[in-house]
């Protein structure tokens, strides 16, 4: 799979090495934003592209998550949603005020945890061609 497919299709399938490397190399350049936009720019214009680099890389997250999350032999919904469930609630922290941050940070590391094990950790499922061969080879003979 090429890596512009990798990180912008939400349909597909792939392996936890691929999975790995594709939020590796996401985080790697998010931390590279990170420590170069204050360098060179001013700091309120650092902070402007920072935050516009954290949305921008939602969506190759999605998309990991969506092909890791069909690998699994779950819905590509699946992995957005939890995405979406990492994401959001630091979002929503400045405007709902300081009594919800405990809640809102407890959803966020339940949908972090829940992603780590199921789209880091868990094998994926068997492909359709092996389970098809599997079920042939287990009938027996009339």
């Amino acid at each position: 799979m090429s890596v512009i497919r990798l990180f912008t299709d939400l349909d597909g399938r792939i392996g936890l090495r691929q999975f790995w490397l594709g939020s590796i190399a996401l985080a790697l350049c998010l931390f590279l934003v990170q420590w170069a936009a204050p360098r060179l720019v001013e700091m309120p214009m650092a902070m402007s592209i920072i935050a516009f680099t954290k949305a921008f890389a939602l969506f190759p997250w999605a998309a990991l998550a969506a092909k890791r999350a069909t690998d699994r032999g779950g819905s590509a919904q699946f992995g957005i949603f939890l995405v979406c469930a990492i994401v959001l609630p630091a979002e929503l922290q400045p405007h709902l005020g300081y009594a919800w941050r405990p809640s809102l940070d407890a959803i966020s590391t339940i949908a972090w945890l829940i992603a780590l094990v199921d789209l880091g950790l868990l094998p994926g499922a068997r492909p359709d061609r092996q389970l098809a061969a599997q079920r042939a080879a287990a009938k027996p003979a009339s």
